[in-house]
């Protein structure tokens, strides 16, 4: 184990893709009053080395996103697609300052955080196939957006025209 976490911590990247999310440690399960958040084989995302870019992706098990990812400010990179992740991101996604790409698509999201408004650095927003019916004005803050990727969801034109014209230099896909 100490090898992998040598490589992870030399390579800046970790892929948690199709790993099998379970709230049990040791084979105990988890009581209701635990606030733990999600474990893999049991080790939480908080135990995970610091690396840059962190991939949640395909685990069809996790429908939130575990809170402790909140607290990796250096993030860069953050994959939560393809998983069953409901509602919208947490408000704590505004801590992810550095974040530059943010890729939950493939998800049952419905909403989109006031919040992620706050991520000022980033780059490449895919929010593409979840349920989204509506957009928050603040994402016309993201003035470094390059692309922004909307398909396959069913927002209202209105709050998207007033992003674009906030974000004249960003490509919707649509």
């Amino acid at each position: 184990m100490k090898y992998l976490l040598f490589i992870i911590t030399i390579i800046g990247a970790l892929t948690l893709s199709g790993c099998v999310v379970s709230n049990t440690v040791n084979n105990q399960p988890a009581s209701p009053q635990d606030t733990n958040p999600p474990a893999w084989g049991g080790a939480n995302v908080g135990a995970i080395p610091k690396s840059a870019r962190l991939d949640l992706s395909n685990n069809k098990n996790l429908d939130k996103v575990p809170m402790d990812t909140f607290e990796r400010s250096y993030l860069e990179e953050l994959d939560v697609s393809g998983n069953n992740l409901t509602g919208a991101l947490p408000a704590e996604i505004r801590k992810l300052q550095k974040l530059k790409i943010l890729k939950a698509r493939n998800n049952k999201m419905t909403g989109v955080p006031a919040e992620i408004g706050q991520l000022s650095k980033l780059e490449i927003l895919d929010l593409s196939n979840n349920q989204l019916t509506g957009l928050p004005y603040e994402l016309g803050n993201l003035k470094n957006l390059k692309t922004f990727n909307l398909s396959g969801n069913n927002y209202s034109t209105l709050d998207l025209d007033r992003i674009r014209k906030d974000l004249p230099q960003t490509e919707f896909i649509i």
